[in-house]
């Protein structure tokens, strides 16, 4: 028999954490502070593991259970659901730290450690503090074709085609 809403909001705290059993290896640890964890239960490798899916009621119980179902399916197809889920939070935050001025920045102290003419990184900054008003802080997996076109037209708008021209380049080397 499976957990019910009603179940769950009437768990009191005790003085040590118990366990609410739903299904399917599916619990909601209650805390002696009163507060209500979703955990899943599975092996890997021969190992007992524990999946923390989220707090109550924040996570809902039909959510817990899409998510336990979802990380049963990971178990069956040969993915550790508790590595998968750090993978994914390591993803979103290389993403989040990836904008187009960092990156820009990261290349901007290659090139300048490989010893390029003073002329020529002054150009390159010149160039990049034009852009980095429109692109800087986008993330630069989210920045399109179109965007960087608008950039460019802008700049020739002005009547200044050589440095639209030498700006898509220097856009095109921080993208690669």
């Amino acid at each position: 028999m499976g957990l019910t809403a009603l179940a769950i909001r009437n768990a009191k705290p005790r003085t040590k954490p118990y366990k609410l059993a739903d299904e399917r290896s599916l619990y909601l640890l209650v805390m002696p502070n009163g507060a209500k964890y979703w955990r899943l239960s599975y092996r890997w490798s021969g190992k007992d593991k524990t999946l923390a899916l989220g707090v109550w009621p924040e996570v809902s119980l039909a959510d817990a259970r899409d998510k336990r179902d979802a990380a049963r399916k990971m178990v069956a197809d040969g993915i550790d659901p508790a590595v998968e889920k750090k993978r994914r939070k390591l993803r979103a935050q290389i993403d989040g730290n990836t904008t187009f001025k960092g990156v820009a920045e990261e290349w901007l102290a290659k090139i300048t450690r490989e010893e390029r003419a003073e002329v020529t990184l002054r150009k390159v900054r010149w160039l990049l503090d034009m852009v980095y008003p429109f692109l800087g802080e986008m993330p630069l997996h989210e920045i399109e074709v179109q965007e960087v076109l608008a950039v460019l037209r802008k700049i020739e708008a002005t009547g200044r085609y050589e440095s639209a021209r030498r700006m898509r380049s220097v856009i095109s080397r921080v993208f690669r």
